[in-house]
Formats: C-alpha cells, structure tokens, sequence
C-alpha cells in the first residue's frame, strides 16, 4: 500500500533518526528527594523510535547524534549498539570538568495519585551544540534510506539544532525518503528557546518537508499554530477533536499525507485508559481503547511512533497499522525504561486481542 507516501524499494537502510542521546537517572516510586539509588536508561526521542524499530521490529536503523568521548558517553554508546542501532556521531571531547555533557533526564515513576516528575540538566549539552554542516548527508543518503525521522524535542535544543533539522530534511527528500516528525511539544525547553511564537515558526520551516506528523491537539495547536478545535472531546480518548484539526493541519501543510497520536485517559499513575488514532492520505482510523497497567510509562507515545511506522513500512493496511502502533506502546508501559523489550510476535499477537494469559 502507498498512503500517498513512495517507499523505496532498495535501501540500505529502513530508518534513519537525527536527535539528541540522553541519560535519564529513574529511582523507581521513590521521589527524587528522598532517593538513594538510580537505575540508568538510555533515551532520546528520536533515538527510542530508532531503538524499537531495530530491536524489537528487526528493521535495519540508525541514529545521527553527538556523542562526548567520557565515560558517560561510553556508556550511552553501548546501548545504542545493543539495540542493534548504527551510530553516525560528530565527537566532542569533554573538559574533564564543565562539559561538553550528554544531558541527564531526571525522572521517578510515581504511584498511585502520585504523578511522575520530569526534569533536566542539559547545561553545556553537546547534541545542543550540532549545526548544519556537520554530518555529510549525501554521504549518509548514498547507500539508502527508506524512512528519515526527527523531533520537537531535538528542534527546540538551540537554534543550531532546528537548522541541522530542516537541513536533514531537504536532503533527505532530496534522496527519496519518506520524513516523519514528531511534534513532541515540551513547554519547558521552548520556553528557554524563544517561546510557542518561535516554535511555530521555527517547526514550520522542518515541517514544510515532512510527510508523517505525529502529535496530539495540543501540538498541533502549540507545535504548529493550528487554532483550537471548535467541537470539544468528551473525553481524552474521544478522537473527534483531533479530527477537526486535521483539514487546518492539511491546509497549512498541504504536503502531510499521515498525522497520527495516541489517546490517554490517565486515572491514576499506574492505570491508563490507552487508545490512537490516525488521518491517513484522507480517511481516519481508530485502535481499540485497553486499560494498561503501567510500570513505566516514559516511552509510551515513541513505542506506538515505532510500531505504526513499522506497520506502513511494512505494507499493512492504515487500520492494521495503526493497531501495531497502539500495540507496541502498551506493551512497553509494562517495561522500565525509555525502550523497548517486547517482540514483534509479541506485538502481532496482542494487536489481534491476545491476552495476558501465561505462555508456556
């Protein structure tokens, strides 16, 4: 199936990601505060879906990144090549002392009606640092590659970062692949990169490429300078919302040919109401709603991102698609940590209403 998008058919590779590799530091339920130990995943965004695709969907990724030569960057280099990802880096060295750094996410899981809390140290970060110029797309393109992803969250690192972006998008039409971006709207690093004026005009010029969007009503409103929807969800599973943003979307960016999100009904940290939806080349799809009983709910939204791409690389159906997307990301509620370790028969299965029952 095409979706209105053109697959190549010879490549040597499926995925390519540019984004920021990240440490996040997660004490489990116990609050920051009061922690006395960590357990150490590795992260990004960009990278997750990258990460999903390769380990979990045995597809042929790699991540375009910077990488600082000190032990924490030896350390994030070796789980990108245990999640079978090929690095394609730009080297810092670090000063031994102030940097540069590969950031550090702070993040605990919560209980309960306690909610988990999120925050950074991306002071002196070396992905901040990267710019147009730095890698040799033509070089990286020669060989193939089906599929060129990016994200809001590596955009909004500087302003360097959000050229390097829209750089690597031009290029990668240029060179046949299908372009996808995740909105991936956060408030907190905007804020310290110009404000949601800045973001709009700022995502516009990487978006202007793009032909898969994923992301929900508020970044479409945020991300994008979509107006609000003038019919109001009943609920955050109910899609009609995001629908109707769609026709101003498509207006805006006549080039979309697939927007996409997941729906979440949060009740209490550890249990979720889990849905999405998807506007593909003109008609709009719907996944089943589960209830999810979550152990870590960080990487959620980038495992449905790897799961539905995976299903249009692929050839499913939309419909079938889009269940694979909502599939994999419930499945990875139920592991720690940012990615994935679920496997595609795994995700096939509960995609056609399998169950929890014991396998033997």
């Amino acid at each position: 199936m095409s979706y209105g998008l053109n697959f190549r058919k010879d490549a040597e590779l499926d995925f390519l990601a540019l984004g920021g590799l990240v440490h996040r530091l997660d004490p489990g339920i116990i609050p920051f505060r009061k922690a006395t130990e960590c357990k150490i995943h590795v992260s990004g965004g960009e990278f997750n879906v990258a990460a999903n695709l390769s380990d979990c969907f045995r597809m042929k990724t790699a991540i375009v990144s910077a990488m600082v030569d000190y032990p924490i960057g030896d350390l994030i280099a070796e789980r990108v090549r245990a999640m079978g990802v090929r690095p394609i880096y730009k080297h810092f060295e670090h000063n031994g002392a102030t940097g540069p750094n590969m950031a550090a996410v702070y993040s605990d899981r919560g209980a309960g009606v306690r909610p988990p809390v999120v925050f950074y140290n991306r002071a002196n970060e070396a992905a901040a640092q990267l710019k147009p110029g730095d890698f040799d797309w033509k070089a990286i393109f020669a060989g193939g590659v089906r599929w060129v992803h990016c994200g809001g969250l590596f955009a909004a690192l500087s302003p360097t970062t959000a050229a390097l972006a829209a750089e690597m998008m031009r290029a990668a039409k240029a060179a046949g692949a299908v372009t996808s971006f995740d909105l991936n709207f956060r408030e907190k690093l905007w804020k310290i990169s110009g404000g949601i004026d800045h973001a709009v005009e700022t995502l516009g010029k990487i978006v202007e490429n793009v032909d898969v969007l994923v992301g929900n009503e508020e970044d479409l409103q945020k991300g994008l300078g979509i107006p609000g929807p003038e019919i109001a969800a009943k609920s955050k599973l109910d899609p009609s919302a995001f629908f109707a943003m769609i026709e101003l979307v498509v207006k805006k960016h006549p080039q979309a040919k697939v927007v996409a999100t997941t729906l979440r009904e949060v009740h209490s940290t550890n249990r979720h109401s889990w849905s999405a939806v998807a506007w593909v080349d003109g008609k709009t799809y719907t996944a089943p709603t589960t209830e999810l009983e979550v152990v870590d709910r960080v990487g959620g939204g980038d495992g449905f991102a790897a799961g539905f791409f995976y299903g249009l690389l692929a050839g499913e159906t939309p419909a079938e698609a889009l269940k694979l997307g909502w599939a994999h990301g419930a499945l990875l509620t139920t592991f720690p940590g940012d990615t994935t370790m679920a496997t595609v028969e795994q995700v096939r299965a509960f995609a056609k209403g399998g169950s929890a029952r014991i396998q033997r």
